[in-house]
């Protein structure tokens, strides 16, 4: 419940909406309703320092208490107290009692709606403030604010990876683990991976309010609900979700500390080096995470690590058995080069599925495609650079061009020959580079349609440009050299370099008359190969 004394002091002392939010940590609804409250009764600031409890209830009726009268109230401060005297006592133990023990009157919450009145209890009764330095007891959660740069060997794109940081603050142990995105299930599986580093589950988890940890109830409304994926995630483990008070810098203290330590120790130490992949990034970051909690000494000569394994390790709640997946479902149509494709990245399926509308459930580790209720397939998922491909070889059809609706290298190419011989000559590259010709066949339409469209001579004399220059041919680069182009002269600026290491592709020996082009003569495809 808001504190309507304190927001009728200050809207009294005539402060704006915004400075009353920020400092009691309300709503505007609730501003505005005691802003035409003391309007209405023409209340003094005299009056409303004298206004007893009752009073501002009688003026300010909670019309949540309509809604509890119907149920039985657990008792927080006894379970508080229980946490406090046995480390092991969980949320989710909690409601089981709750639950079984008679009804004095009115039904029973279920266990979402009990842990979110946790949750409004501990926040009002800084019940996160006097747990989170006990051993075992906390897990402080945030995304680190900087970022370190992922450069793609190939084309040379560069795109951001994200940290994700923990810290049990009793022990002040660190993990981190860097992330292509912030979004949900970046956020789940960076809380499983945490779980699993530190061997153990703890009763509380404090996030900041980030949209992949709390959703507000409405716009405006200071109160805050835990994301349902999220509370699936903490249900799995037998873990509270706690978030820190916006206006509470104390309980986020222990997190912002690890969040500097991680910038100091990981971000500046990396970030003057080009990283390719997240898999090398994250052996790096976890070279730098080890160094934290195992050598660097504190005052009293112990470590991180030290103190977490003689005082902290044995508190944690067990791992599950099975380890959480946040799963997703979606109605996906298979395109003409018979894969799927999802989050921007390719899956194959069975050939004479083109064209059919398929279910797919993704995890983080894992896609399944379902024909109706069958499996048809499985793949790792991809992460990192947008585009890859997952082929499966017993899905690619012997003959493309036999084989009605599909697309084929050689589909591709008769469509090129319009254009020019400059993209007949990148078509042939994006086709020749691919393990699987299937795998190019998206970046050829996208090229030929998207690119091609009203625009034969600009994309003919971009393709000749970057031919010259030796450039690696992809929709993205060609799209962005198309962008810089004078329209009046043809010309274009050169493209972005590839970083150091890039490899050159080997030299063909049908090349023909195209001086230095790297790629098979046209005519390769013809026959059907």
């Amino acid at each position: 419940m808001a504190d309507y004394s304190a927001i009728m002091a200050l809207v009294l002392e005539r402060r704006s909406y915004s400075e009353i939010v920020a400092m009691v940590g309300c709503s505007r609804r609730e501003v505005s309703l005691v802003s035409k409250t003391v309007r209405a009764r023409g209340i003094t600031a005299a009056q409303a320092a004298s206004l007893s409890r009752d009073e501002l209830a009688e003026l300010f009726p909670d019309g949540r208490k309509n809604v509890s009268a119907g149920y039985m109230q657990p008792d927080f401060a006894g379970i508080v107290a229980s946490m406090k005297v046995n480390r092991h006592y969980t949320l989710q133990q909690a409601w089981h009692r709750y639950v079984q023990a008679p009804a004095v009157q009115g039904r029973k919450y279920g266990y979402t709606q009990f842990c979110q009145l946790f949750n409004d209890y501990a926040a009002v009764h800084e019940v996160v403030a006097t747990l989170h330095h006990e051993p075992g007891r906390a897990m402080l959660v945030d995304w680190a604010g900087d970022t370190l740069p992922l450069i793609d060997a190939v084309t040379g794109e560069v795109s951001k990876a994200y940290l994700f940081v923990a810290v049990l603050p009793y022990s002040g142990m660190v993990f981190c683990k860097a992330f292509t995105d912030m979004k949900q299930e970046a956020w789940n599986s960076a809380h499983v991976q945490s779980f699993e580093f530190y061997g153990g589950v703890t009763p509380i988890v404090v996030p900041d309010n980030a949209a992949t940890a709390t959703n507000r109830h409405s716009k405006g409304d200071s109160t805050r609900v835990i994301n349902a994926r999220y509370q699936q995630l903490a249900d799995h483990y037998g873990t509270a979700i706690v978030p820190a008070g916006p206006n509470r810098p104390r309980h986020k203290a222990a997190a912002e500390s690890a969040v500097n330590v991680v910038n100091k120790r990981v971000i500046g130490y990396l970030s003057e080096e080009l990283w390719h992949t997240l898999a090398e990034l994250n052996t790096a970051i976890d070279e730098r995470v080890d160094e934290i909690n195992e050598q660097i000494k504190r005052v009293d000569g112990s470590t991180r690590a030290g103190q977490f394994t003689a005082e902290e390790a044995q508190m944690l709640q067990p791992l599950p058995v099975e380890r959480f997946e946040s799963v997703e479902w979606k109605q996906l149509k298979v395109g003409r080069n018979y894969h799927v494709s999802a989050d921007y990245q390719h899956y194959s399926v069975p050939y004479k599925l083109t064209g059919r509308i398929l279910k797919v459930r993704l995890t983080g580790v894992r896609v399944t495609v379902f024909d109706g209720e069958s499996v048809a397939c499985e793949h790792p998922r991809k992460h990192g650079r947008k585009g890859q491909y997952s082929t499966l070889a017993e899905h690619v059809p012997k003959q493309h061009q036999d084989i009605d609706g599909l697309w084929s290298p050689k589909w591709f190419l008769d469509r090129a020959r319009p254009f020019g011989p400059a993209t007949v000559a990148v078509i042939t590259a994006i086709l020749e580079r691919a393990k699987i010709p299937a795998q190019a066949f998206l970046d050829c339409q996208n090229i030929l349609t998207g690119l091609g469209k009203n625009n034969r001579q600009r994309l003919e004399a971009t393709c000749q440009q970057i031919l010259n220059q030796h450039g690696y041919p992809t929709y993205t680069t060609l799209k962005r050299l198309m962008a810089s182009m004078n329209s009046d002269s043809r010309q274009a600026t050169p493209p972005m370099p590839a970083t150091p290491n890039t490899k050159k592709a080997p030299a063909s020996t049908d090349a023909g008359d195209r001086g230095d082009v790297f790629v098979r003569g046209a005519d390769y495809y013809q026959e059907g190969r």
